[in-house]
């Protein structure tokens, strides 16, 4: 098999001796994208790096944010990204300034970072001999919502114990928040595969994986992300991602694991809530479940002593029945309707 990490060519060497592609995939990011590039601004000083935002058609003022950086700073370019999804910003941005480039950096507008972000990833590929070095993330809010959110998502019933979503020790593992990646092997496995507008990420874990490459979880790395601000968003981000994970189900023909398993009951024991005037006791699964996610909210408002807390509880509902509903309709949709063209990786 062949492998597509790097250890002969990456062993003895510095951050400073390679040369970093940095992209930002943006849609209509303005309340973000000042901080993020002054950030990178900052985090690439000494390196050979250059920063490109690919936008994806915002309406707002996200495209002349980048044009006025990009006047004062020859390392910033905005890229036009029209088919708006992230996989093909990467995919794009490689394609076009990805030659003569080392490494990936895949930045996430919505994201805060720490100092050192860039230098410690270099090293961790450097030292752990990664194809991959992927982060977790810590999920914080500012909003009454938003921060129910965010606590919905850092505990255990909410994310099931993923361990990029966990402020965990370093080590090898099958998936994570991607960051950096070598450019070789993100072009060998094909880069991001486009017929994914979610779960796009462990999609290409899987393959990396397949094809011999290690991913490493830096640890001391972690991002601080914002969930969204309301429950419909929230809802819709949650299909989505439930929609992607069946797609990948399907293609790779893997099995989900129990922590992804257990969560899919939620949406057949909703439908047979719904039967329930027909025999009461169909409700009983729907009334358990909910009766959890309640529990644990309010468990966490009395040890908290913060009533925005009690919020909690819906939030996770709301997070596991759009995962689940989005799972069944992501592999019923596919079944009945599968893509045409052709399904390989987009990366040419």
């Amino acid at each position: 098999m062949t492998t597509l990490n790097t250890s002969r060519e990456t062993a003895g060497k510095a951050p400073e001796d390679f040369r970093i592609l940095v992209v930002v995939p943006c849609l209509n990011e303005e309340a973000h994208l000042p901080s993020v590039l002054s950030f990178l601004i900052r985090e690439i000083e000494g390196l050979d790096a250059k920063i490109i935002v690919a936008d994806g058609g915002s309406e707002d003022r996200s495209p002349a944010i980048v044009t006025e950086y990009a006047a004062r700073d020859r390392r910033i370019h905005l890229l036009a990204n029209p088919r708006r999804i992230q996989s093909s910003a990467l995919n794009l941005a490689v394609k076009t300034f990805g030659d003569g480039r080392d490494y990936l950096l895949r930045v996430d507008a919505h994201c805060g970072y720490h100092p050192g972000f860039v230098r410690g990833l270099i090293k961790a590929a450097i030292v752990n001999d990664a194809c991959s070095v992927v982060v977790p993330m810590e999920t914080i809010g500012t909003e009454p919502f938003q921060r129910a959110a965010a606590a919905a998502q850092n505990s255990k019933l909410g994310n099931g114990g993923s361990s990029h979503r966990l402020l965990v020790t370093s080590r090898y593992v099958d998936h994570g928040h991607h960051a950096l990646m070598s450019i070789a092997a993100y072009r060998a496995a094909g880069g991001y595969d486009e017929t994914f507008t979610h779960n796009e990420d462990a999609e290409l874990d899987v393959r990396l994986r397949k094809a011999g490459g290690k991913i490493w979880l830096e640890g001391t790395q972690a991002i601080e992300y914002y969930p969204r601000k309301t429950p419909g968003k929230l809802f819709r981000q949650y299909l989505n991602y439930g929609k992607g994970r069946a797609r990948n189900t399907l293609k790779h023909r893997t099995v989900p694991k129990i922590r992804q398993s257990i969560p899919l009951a939620v949406a057949p024991a909703v439908g047979l809530a719904l039967l329930s005037p027909l025999w009461w006791p169909l409700a009983i699964p729907a009334i358990a479940w909910l009766g959890v996610c309640m529990a644990w909210g309010v468990k966490e408002a009395i040890s908290s002593g913060r009533a925005n807390d009690l919020m909690i509880g819906p939030a996770l509902a709301i997070m596991h029945l759009g995962w689940s509903a989005g799972f069944f309709l992501g592999m019923f949709g596919h079944l009945a309707s599968p893509p045409s063209g052709d399904p390989s990786p987009s990366l040419r």
